[in-house]
């Protein structure tokens, strides 16, 4: 089954299989690079004052890194993007899967 992790979600703290993997994905695609004092590696860098097109490629390729080094039990199927690119506002659409047997 296939799931779709937008930036829009509220924590759920006893959250367990796959409700867990899929917050833990939402955590690492709402979470910036050096936001997490005791986890300074832990999401993803954006890409700032690029053009469009190429934000959003090395945005695509910065987010599947980082969920495949911290929640590999997810597999990134694809990468949108809803908001107003002209605007300055791109808020990712992952889609994943869990791995067989992660749960």
């Amino acid at each position: 089954m296939e799931y779709d992790v937008t930036t829009e979600k509220t924590i759920d703290f006893g959250a367990t299989g796959e409700a867990e993997i899929l917050q833990n994905v939402w955590s690492i695609i709402t979470s910036m690079m050096y936001s997490c004092p005791l986890a300074r590696g832990f999401a993803w860098s954006p890409d700032v004052d690029a053009p469009l097109p190429v934000a959003q490629a090395k945005t695509v390729a910065k987010l599947i890194a980082a969920i495949r080094e911290h929640e590999p039990r997810a597999e990134v199927i694809k990468v949108s993007f809803e908001g107003d690119g002209a605007m300055g506002v791109l808020k990712p659409v992952v889609k994943v899967r869990i791995v067989d047997g992660a749960v």
